[in-house]
Parts: structure tokens; C-alpha cells; sequence
């Protein structure tokens, strides 16, 4: 092996265990902040609500696979969401037997909330960084869940 291929290898090995410990740490983080917003919506609630806020009414299968999940999983997921009033179901024009998932006000302010708050802890966690590595990171970070989306598509 040459020495580009072991600081590849070290890069990608650094890579790794940083993305670990940005989901644990990330995780952890939501779990231990003390806020009311930051619980008012489990992390598959949030990321439902938010496509749906960005996507406009989905069915199930187009939003299962646009989340990359089972249909049993987000059926699941939406079930719960519409008896807590954050999600509703009318049938689906384009096929009578299925329905579309729509954020409902509710659904639509408390997922704002979830992300007011978020927003607002990274800005205290990323407070002394200068903005062009905060965009910085922006970029990097999208580019990366970019990637991961391809990935998981074309499986």
C-alpha cells in the first residue's frame, strides 16, 4: 500500500468514527436538552412533518421511499401522528384505495417549535465559529446526506 492509499484509509477511518459520535453525541444532546420544544416531537415524527412541510401531501409509498423506510414503518409512524392531530388522510385522487398524508396546523406548528429550538441550540453549540465554517459545515454536511440518499436509493 502507498502513502496516499494508508492517508486515504486514516481519512476515512477519522470520517467513520466522527459520524459516530455525531449521531450519539447529536442523540444524546436532544435527549439531555432541558426544553419542552425539543420533546414535543420524536426524531421520525419531526422528519415527517418536515418533508411534508417541504413536499406538500405525500401517500405512503412515495414517502416511505423519499425517507428511505418500510411502508409498514411509516404507516406506523403516520398512524400515530393522526391520533395526536399532527397528521390528517383524505383519499388519494390518483388511486381511490390509498390516501395522502397531510401536515395538519398543529402538525405543522409543533414541528416548527421542534425546529425553533433546535436552531437555536446549535447557534449557543456553534456560537464561537466563525459564519464561513458554519457554511461551511452546512455544505459539507448536505453534501454528505446527499450521498447517503443516493446510496440508499439505489439499493
Amino acid at each position: 500500500m502507498s502513502g496516499d492509499d494508508h492517508t486515504h484509509e486514516a481519512t476515512l477511518g477519522r470520517i467513520e468514527t466522527e459520524v459516530a459520535l455525531l449521531m450519539r453525541l447529536g442523540e444524546a444532546t436532544r435527549r439531555g436538552t432541558g426544553t419542552t420544544e425539543h420533546r414535543l416531537l420524536d426524531r421520525a415524527a419531526y422528519v415527517i412533518l418536515r418533508h411534508l412541510d417541504a413536499a406538500g401531501p405525500q401517500n405512503v409509498s412515495a414517502l416511505a421511499a423519499r425517507l428511505s423506510l418500510d411502508g409498514s414503518t411509516v404507516t406506523r409512524q403516520v398512524s400515530a401522528l393522526q391520533r395526536d392531530g399532527l397528521i390528517s388522510r383524505t383519499p388519494d385522487p390518483a388511486d381511490g384505495r390509498g390516501t395522502v398524508i397531510s401536515a395538519t396546523a398543529a402538525g405543522l406548528q409543533r414541528m416548527a417549535a421542534v425546529r425553533a429550538a433546535r436552531t437555536r441550540l446549535y447557534g449557543d453549540i456553534l456560537a464561537a465559529w466563525p459564519e464561513a465554517d458554519r457554511e461551511t459545515l452546512a455544505d459539507m454536511l448536505h453534501r454528505l446526506n446527499e450521498a447517503l440518499d443516493a446510496r440508499n436509493r439505489r439499493r
